[in-house]
């Protein structure tokens, strides 16, 4: 049966804006902190007319607003596939903290998940020594106490978007101000200061049991991403049995965004050779 249904979903106290199409083996994207589903426009389109595509906005991103009180991004997941009556197994594909959700996901029920596909990620707990532009992320929380969006946008483009090694001339205009119209969205509602998000414990971190992540993953990283990302990756296609990694080049932490012809026909193939 092939649903087409968009809207909002009551879920823990919150309104979650979510889209469905397709129909098939349940495709799920999650978005990365700096932006919202709207990320997977070209994702949404191009994998929902073979699977039944889930994209989701997080609460406090996108169209789903912040609301008081405690959260957990995974409970809100996890509620929202009961909602829509998302059937497993799935495909779970996250980018930034969209990938450590799908990872926490995968770990908590590795017999839902078909496929990983995670961007831009790390696990949880994950430590390791790598240079960060730490000028960059200081001049961002200056501007974000003073309450200069704009200014936060524009930061938050440079360290993410343009990434390391490149600047503002070397990117794709249109893409970049997608990405900055995403993250200025995240940064008005953040300041909102509304809501607190409280991340599940257990007695070991994810980067830990990574091991326990038998089902095939994608792995994938751009060339110009933040080192300790790229680190990240090598750690998870170290520690998962299944997992290979695709760097693309010329991209920033938003590799979809930037190269999304070569980034779907990567992941058609991973699909279709898993």
């Amino acid at each position: 049966m092939i649903r087409t249904e968009s809207g909002f979903a009551q879920i823990n106290g919150a309104l979650l804006y979510y889209e469905l199409a397709g129909s098939g083996l349940p495709f799920v994207m999650i978005h990365a902190g700096i932006a919202d589903c709207r990320m997977w426009d070209a994702e949404f389109e191009t994998f929902s007319r073979s699977h039944l595509a889930l994209r989701y906005d997080m609460r406090g991103y996108g169209k789903s607003l912040p609301v008081e009180g405690e959260f957990n991004i995974q409970n809100d997941l996890e509620a929202l596939l009961v909602k829509l009556a998302i059937p497993s197994p799935m495909i779970l594909m996250g980018c930034s903290m969209g990938g450590g959700l799908s990872i926490d996901f995968a770990l908590s029920h590795p017999d839902r998940v078909a496929n990983l596909i995670l961007v831009a990620s790390g696990p949880v707990g994950l430590e390791l020594e790598a240079e960060e532009p730490e000028v960059l992320f200081a001049q961002s929380e200056v501007a974000f106490k003073a309450g200069d969006v704009e200014r936060v946008v524009e930061l938050d483009m440079q360290i993410w978007f343009d990434g390391l090694g490149r600047s503002r001339a070397d990117v794709d205009a249109r893409a970049r101000r997608k990405a900055g119209a995403m993250a200025k969205l995240v940064t008005e509602h953040e300041l909102k200061g509304i809501g607190t998000h409280v991340r599940k414990t257990g007695a070991r971190a994810a980067a830990e049991r990574l091991h326990e992540l038998a089902m095939p993953a994608l792995i994938v990283i751009g060339e110009n991403d933040l080192p300790f990302l790229k680190l990240a990756a090598d750690f998870m296609v170290d520690k998962m049995p299944a997992a290979t990694k695709l760097l693309i080049p010329d991209a920033g932490h938003l590799p979809n965004l930037e190269h999304p012809a070569l980034f779907q026909a990567a992941v058609l193939d991973f699909l279709a050779g898993s």
